[in-house]
């Protein structure tokens, strides 16, 4: 299949993309470099394309004969969304439908969109199920619910075959490509970054929750496992039908065993301190990934933490050679 891959160059993106090229896809890349990398691009892909998805009928023309589309090219810092509310709204949005309407002319009707498990805010129960309320904290998950709902109407008017995923913690990395920040708030590469001795410390909000050692539990996924999961969804899509999943490892850590697991695969210390819980921080965010096993077959090959934890630490040593 020739797809299209927006925001190609990130994180997320480059992993996939090296994903669908060793399954044997044809690949256009697109981005604007603002936060993704050109040399993360795998060698194989049919064309990289710098720009962004607002002017998508620049680079795009129907003779490319592009089958699919997969939308990764979204801003996804929550605590920055809620001070630039407006970049958010208008790149995760606006230039999103959009992107809809240049689909739309151009006769692409297979979408995978990467939505995010900060549509459901604080949930009412765990694991969460997508039919769970949608409740977003931060402008970030409300731009993502927005599209959602477009995507939805895009697929009920327009007859578009679409799937929204909705994936957890995203971690690891994979063959030379992981996640490069220029202000990083992951927790696991923050982590590394203390152990590297970029940080000086390592800084845990709130001691006093409701769970096993008191610290906040949080459902991590490889990204390869995200990235295999939207290839078998590219084989699912149905005709005027959007298909939501929920994509997590099913299994919560918390933070103090991601600090413990830290230590274990660095061997080295890792300092931390204990300040006050982040207001809007739930106790326990765990996914349902059953409709993803159900209907897609897929299940996580690499849901243990310290494999996610290992491949982060390789791939952060390896940018410092």
């Amino acid at each position: 299949m020739k797809i299209l891959v927006t925001g190609g160059a990130g994180y997320i993106g480059s992993v996939l993309c090296a994903r669908l090229v060793e399954e044997g896809h044809e690949v256009i890349v697109l981005d604007n470099l603002g936060h993704g990398h050109r040399d993360a691009v795998p060698e194989g892909i049919l064309r990289f394309v710098e720009g962004d998805i607002a002017g998508i009928e620049s680079y795009i023309k129907a003779e490319d004969g592009v089958e699919a589309v997969i939308h990764l090219a979204a801003y996804i810092a929550a605590g920055e969304s809620m001070q630039k509310p407006e970049m958010y709204w208008q790149n995760n949005t606006v230039n999103t439908i959009g992107m809809l309407d240049s689909l739309r002319k151009l006769g692409i009707k297979k979408l995978i969109f990467a939505s995010t498990a900060a549509v459901y805010g604080n949930p009412e129960s765990v694991p969460i199920y997508e039919d769970a309320p949608k409740n977003p904290t931060s402008t970030y998950g409300m731009t993502k619910l927005a599209m959602d709902m477009a995507i939805t109407s895009e697929c009920v008017a327009h007859g578009m075959a679409a799937t929204s995923v909705r994936f957890f913690n995203v971690a690891g990395a994979y063959k030379g490509r992981g996640e490069r920040h220029p202000v990083e708030t992951h927790i696991i590469p923050i982590a590394l970054e203390v152990v590297s001795g970029k940080r000086e410390v390592f800084s845990i909000f709130g001691d006093d929750y409701p769970t096993e050692d008191g610290t906040c539990i949080r459902d991590y996924i490889h990204v390869a496992d995200l990235a295999d999961a939207m290839i078998l969804a590219l084989g699912k899509l149905q005709p005027s039908t959007h298909t939501i999943y929920n994509l997590g490892n099913g299994n919560g850590f918390s933070n103090r065993q991601v600090v413990a697991a830290v230590e274990k695969v660095t061997g080295k210390t890792l300092p931390v301190e204990v300040g006050p819980r982040r207001e809007g921080d739930p106790a326990i965010l765990i996914a349902s990934s059953e409709k993803a096993g159900k209907e897609l077959g897929w299940s996580p090959a690499r849901p243990s933490l310290e494999e996610m934890i290992s491949d982060a630490w390789q791939f952060a040593q390896d940018q410092q050679r």
